[in-house]
Protein backbone atom coordinates (compact mmCIF):
# COMPACT_ATOMS: atom_id res chain seq x y z
CA UNK A 1 0.00 0.00 0.00
CA UNK A 2 1.37 3.42 -0.94
CA UNK A 3 -0.28 6.83 -0.64
CA UNK A 4 0.58 10.36 0.31
CA UNK A 5 0.75 9.88 4.07
CA UNK A 6 1.62 6.24 4.82
CA UNK A 7 3.37 3.53 2.83
CA UNK A 8 4.01 -0.19 3.24
CA UNK A 9 6.80 -2.03 1.43
CA UNK A 10 7.39 -5.75 2.04
CA UNK A 11 10.59 -7.51 1.06
CA UNK A 12 11.04 -11.11 -0.08
CA UNK A 13 11.64 -12.25 3.52
CA UNK A 14 8.28 -10.95 4.70
CA UNK A 15 9.72 -7.89 6.47
CA UNK A 16 7.28 -5.01 5.98
CA UNK A 17 8.30 -1.39 6.46
CA UNK A 18 5.41 0.81 7.55
CA UNK A 19 6.56 4.34 6.87
CA UNK A 20 5.16 7.70 7.93
CA UNK A 21 5.26 9.80 4.78
CA UNK A 22 4.49 13.41 5.65
CA UNK A 23 8.04 14.77 5.84
CA UNK A 24 7.14 18.37 5.05
CA UNK A 25 5.11 18.43 8.29
CA UNK A 26 7.65 16.39 10.27
CA UNK A 27 5.19 13.46 10.09
CA UNK A 28 2.72 15.20 12.40
CA UNK A 29 -0.39 13.08 12.94
CA UNK A 30 -3.42 14.53 11.18
CA UNK A 31 -6.83 12.90 11.31
CA UNK A 32 -6.32 11.46 7.83
CA UNK A 33 -2.90 10.08 8.71
CA UNK A 34 -4.30 8.44 11.85
CA UNK A 35 -6.99 6.75 9.73
CA UNK A 36 -4.39 5.50 7.26
CA UNK A 37 -2.14 4.14 10.00
CA UNK A 38 -5.07 2.26 11.54
CA UNK A 39 -5.97 0.78 8.16
CA UNK A 40 -2.32 -0.17 7.61
CA UNK A 41 -2.13 -1.93 10.98
CA UNK A 42 -5.21 -4.00 10.13
CA UNK A 43 -3.83 -4.83 6.69
CA UNK A 44 -0.50 -5.96 8.13
CA UNK A 45 -2.21 -8.10 10.76
CA UNK A 46 -4.24 -9.85 8.07
CA UNK A 47 -1.32 -10.47 5.69
CA UNK A 48 0.12 -13.94 6.34
CA UNK A 49 3.13 -13.13 4.16
CA UNK A 50 4.29 -10.49 6.66
CA UNK A 51 6.60 -11.84 9.37
CA UNK A 52 7.94 -8.64 10.96
CA UNK A 53 7.00 -4.95 10.71
CA UNK A 54 9.44 -2.04 10.93
CA UNK A 55 7.88 1.31 11.82
CA UNK A 56 9.90 4.08 10.17
CA UNK A 57 9.48 7.57 8.75
CA UNK A 58 10.55 9.79 5.87
CA UNK A 59 12.28 13.14 6.30
CA UNK A 60 14.24 14.69 9.15
CA UNK A 61 11.83 13.81 11.97
CA UNK A 62 10.29 10.56 13.12
CA UNK A 63 7.02 12.17 14.25
CA UNK A 64 6.36 15.67 15.59
CA UNK A 65 3.20 14.55 17.42
CA UNK A 66 -0.32 15.73 16.75
CA UNK A 67 -0.89 18.08 13.85
CA UNK A 68 -1.54 21.50 15.41
CA UNK A 69 -4.26 22.41 12.90
CA UNK A 70 -5.99 19.15 13.81
CA UNK A 71 -5.69 20.03 17.51
CA UNK A 72 -6.98 23.55 16.87
CA UNK A 73 -10.03 22.06 15.17
CA UNK A 74 -10.72 19.95 18.27
CA UNK A 75 -10.74 23.03 20.49
CA UNK A 76 -13.41 24.56 18.26
CA UNK A 77 -15.44 21.32 18.02
CA UNK A 78 -18.18 20.01 20.30
CA UNK A 79 -17.53 17.38 22.96
CA UNK A 80 -18.77 14.46 20.90
CA UNK A 81 -16.50 15.36 17.99
CA UNK A 82 -13.51 15.77 20.31
CA UNK A 83 -14.14 12.37 21.86
CA UNK A 84 -14.51 10.72 18.44
CA UNK A 85 -11.23 12.20 17.20
CA UNK A 86 -9.39 11.21 20.38
CA UNK A 87 -10.77 7.68 20.07
CA UNK A 88 -9.46 7.46 16.51
CA UNK A 89 -5.96 8.09 17.83
CA UNK A 90 -6.42 5.68 20.75
CA UNK A 91 -7.71 2.93 18.44
CA UNK A 92 -4.85 3.41 15.98
CA UNK A 93 -2.24 3.18 18.73
CA UNK A 94 -3.89 0.07 20.16
CA UNK A 95 -4.02 -1.55 16.70
CA UNK A 96 -0.25 -1.11 16.45
CA UNK A 97 0.29 -2.12 20.07
CA UNK A 98 -1.71 -5.34 19.62
CA UNK A 99 -0.33 -6.14 16.14
CA UNK A 100 0.19 -9.89 15.92
CA UNK A 101 3.56 -9.39 14.21
CA UNK A 102 6.71 -8.08 15.92
CA UNK A 103 6.85 -4.27 15.56
CA UNK A 104 10.34 -2.76 15.49
CA UNK A 105 10.67 1.03 15.68
CA UNK A 106 13.33 2.74 13.58
CA UNK A 107 13.42 6.15 15.26
CA UNK A 108 15.85 8.08 13.10
CA UNK A 109 14.91 11.59 14.19
CA UNK A 110 13.02 13.71 16.69
CA UNK A 111 9.80 12.42 18.25
CA UNK A 112 7.44 14.57 20.30
CA UNK A 113 4.03 13.92 21.85
CA UNK A 114 2.28 11.36 19.70
CA UNK A 115 5.65 10.42 18.20
CA UNK A 116 6.77 9.24 21.64
CA UNK A 117 3.50 7.29 21.84
CA UNK A 118 4.25 5.66 18.48
CA UNK A 119 7.68 4.53 19.71
CA UNK A 120 6.13 3.18 22.91
CA UNK A 121 3.75 0.81 21.09
CA UNK A 122 6.69 -0.88 19.34
CA UNK A 123 7.99 -4.14 20.77
CA UNK A 124 11.50 -2.74 20.38
CA UNK A 125 12.45 0.80 19.37
CA UNK A 126 15.98 1.67 18.26
CA UNK A 127 16.87 5.37 18.11
CA UNK A 128 19.50 7.50 16.45
CA UNK A 129 21.85 9.06 18.99
CA UNK A 130 21.22 12.64 17.84
CA UNK A 131 17.43 12.52 18.14
CA UNK A 132 15.48 14.58 20.67
CA UNK A 133 12.28 13.55 22.41
CA UNK A 134 9.62 15.13 24.57
CA UNK A 135 6.06 14.99 25.82
CA UNK A 136 5.47 18.64 25.00
CA UNK A 137 1.70 18.89 25.39
CA UNK A 138 1.63 20.85 28.65
CA UNK A 139 3.41 23.77 26.95
CA UNK A 140 0.24 24.10 24.87
CA UNK A 141 -2.12 23.76 27.81
CA UNK A 142 -2.85 20.15 26.77
CA UNK A 143 -1.88 16.80 28.31
CA UNK A 144 -0.34 13.58 26.88
CA UNK A 145 -3.61 11.79 27.46
CA UNK A 146 -4.40 9.41 24.61
CA UNK A 147 -0.81 8.24 24.35
CA UNK A 148 -0.52 8.14 28.14
CA UNK A 149 -1.51 4.50 28.74
CA UNK A 150 1.15 3.31 26.29
CA UNK A 151 3.84 5.67 27.56
CA UNK A 152 3.30 4.67 31.19
CA UNK A 153 3.08 0.97 30.25
CA UNK A 154 6.49 1.27 28.55
CA UNK A 155 8.30 3.50 31.04
CA UNK A 156 6.57 2.61 34.30
CA UNK A 157 5.04 5.29 36.49
CA UNK A 158 8.22 6.40 38.28
CA UNK A 159 10.22 6.93 35.10
CA UNK A 160 7.28 8.46 33.24
CA UNK A 161 6.92 11.10 35.96
CA UNK A 162 10.35 12.43 35.01
CA UNK A 163 9.10 13.64 31.62
CA UNK A 164 5.31 13.31 31.49
CA UNK A 165 4.32 16.74 32.84
CA UNK A 166 7.29 19.10 32.30
CA UNK A 167 7.43 19.24 28.49
CA UNK A 168 11.23 19.17 28.76
CA UNK A 169 13.18 17.62 25.94
CA UNK A 170 15.46 14.63 26.50
CA UNK A 171 18.07 12.93 24.39
CA UNK A 172 18.37 9.37 23.11
CA UNK A 173 20.55 8.31 26.04
CA UNK A 174 17.84 9.32 28.50
CA UNK A 175 15.19 7.74 26.28
CA UNK A 176 17.03 4.44 26.83
CA UNK A 177 17.11 5.04 30.59
CA UNK A 178 13.38 5.74 30.53
CA UNK A 179 12.68 2.49 28.66
CA UNK A 180 11.27 4.23 25.60
CA UNK A 181 14.18 3.08 23.44
CA UNK A 182 15.94 -0.27 23.73
CA UNK A 183 19.14 1.16 22.30
CA UNK A 184 20.55 4.38 20.89
CA UNK A 185 23.10 4.07 18.10
CA UNK A 186 24.95 6.35 15.72
CA UNK A 187 22.77 7.29 12.72
CA UNK A 188 25.04 5.32 10.36
CA UNK A 189 24.52 2.21 12.50
CA UNK A 190 20.74 2.48 12.77
CA UNK A 191 19.82 0.17 9.89
CA UNK A 192 22.18 -2.55 11.11
CA UNK A 193 20.78 -2.27 14.64
CA UNK A 194 17.21 -2.58 13.34
CA UNK A 195 18.18 -5.58 11.20
CA UNK A 196 19.70 -7.23 14.28
CA UNK A 197 16.27 -7.04 15.92
CA UNK A 198 14.41 -8.20 12.81
CA UNK A 199 16.45 -11.18 11.67
CA UNK A 200 15.97 -13.52 14.68
CA UNK A 201 12.22 -13.55 14.08
CA UNK A 202 12.71 -15.02 10.61
CA UNK A 203 13.87 -18.27 12.23
CA UNK A 204 10.80 -18.44 14.48
CA UNK A 205 7.36 -19.94 13.89
CA UNK A 206 5.05 -17.00 13.06
CA UNK A 207 2.10 -18.42 14.97
CA UNK A 208 4.23 -19.03 18.05
CA UNK A 209 5.57 -15.46 17.88
CA UNK A 210 2.02 -14.07 17.69
CA UNK A 211 0.84 -16.15 20.64
CA UNK A 212 3.95 -15.31 22.67
CA UNK A 213 3.37 -11.59 22.05
CA UNK A 214 -0.27 -11.90 23.13
CA UNK A 215 0.81 -13.77 26.26
CA UNK A 216 3.47 -11.26 27.30
CA UNK A 217 0.99 -8.42 26.84
CA UNK A 218 -1.49 -10.23 29.08
CA UNK A 219 1.11 -11.08 31.74
CA UNK A 220 2.42 -7.53 31.71
CA UNK A 221 -1.01 -6.03 32.35
CA UNK A 222 -1.44 -4.58 28.87
CA UNK A 223 -3.26 -1.30 28.26
CA UNK A 224 -6.93 -1.77 29.06
CA UNK A 225 -10.06 -0.40 27.44
CA UNK A 226 -10.86 1.29 30.76
CA UNK A 227 -7.53 3.15 30.68
CA UNK A 228 -8.01 4.17 27.05
CA UNK A 229 -11.51 5.45 27.80
CA UNK A 230 -10.25 7.41 30.81
CA UNK A 231 -7.49 8.99 28.72
CA UNK A 232 -10.01 10.09 26.10
CA UNK A 233 -12.26 11.64 28.75
CA UNK A 234 -9.27 13.45 30.24
CA UNK A 235 -8.25 14.87 26.87
CA UNK A 236 -11.78 16.05 26.06
CA UNK A 237 -11.94 17.89 29.39
CA UNK A 238 -8.54 19.44 28.76
CA UNK A 239 -9.52 20.61 25.26
CA UNK A 240 -12.43 22.45 26.89
CA UNK A 241 -10.14 24.33 29.29
CA UNK A 242 -9.18 28.01 28.91
CA UNK A 243 -5.51 26.97 29.13
CA UNK A 244 -5.80 24.79 26.02
CA UNK A 245 -7.41 27.61 24.05
CA UNK A 246 -4.71 30.04 25.17
CA UNK A 247 -1.85 27.63 24.55
CA UNK A 248 -2.84 26.68 21.02
CA UNK A 249 -3.72 30.30 20.16
CA UNK A 250 -0.33 31.46 21.44
CA UNK A 251 1.42 28.85 19.32
CA UNK A 252 -0.23 30.03 16.11
CA UNK A 253 0.21 33.68 17.03
CA UNK A 254 3.92 33.05 17.75
CA UNK A 255 3.76 34.53 21.24
CA UNK A 256 4.26 33.29 24.77
CA UNK A 257 1.14 31.97 26.52
CA UNK A 258 0.01 34.01 29.49
CA UNK A 259 1.33 31.47 32.04
CA UNK A 260 4.88 31.38 30.65
CA UNK A 261 7.50 32.74 33.01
Amino acid sequence: MTDALVSIETDARGVATLKLNRPEKHNALSGEMIDQLHYAARALAADDAVRVVVLAAEGRSFCAGGDLRWMEAQINADGATRAAEARKLADMLEALNALSKPLIGRVHGNAFGGGVGMACVCDVAIGASGAKFGLTETKLGLIPATIGPHVVARMGEARARRVFMSSRLFDAREAVELGMLARAVAPDDLDAAVEAEVSPYLACAPGAVAEAKALVRMLGGSVTQENRDASIDALVRRWESPEAGEGVAAFFEKRRPDWAG
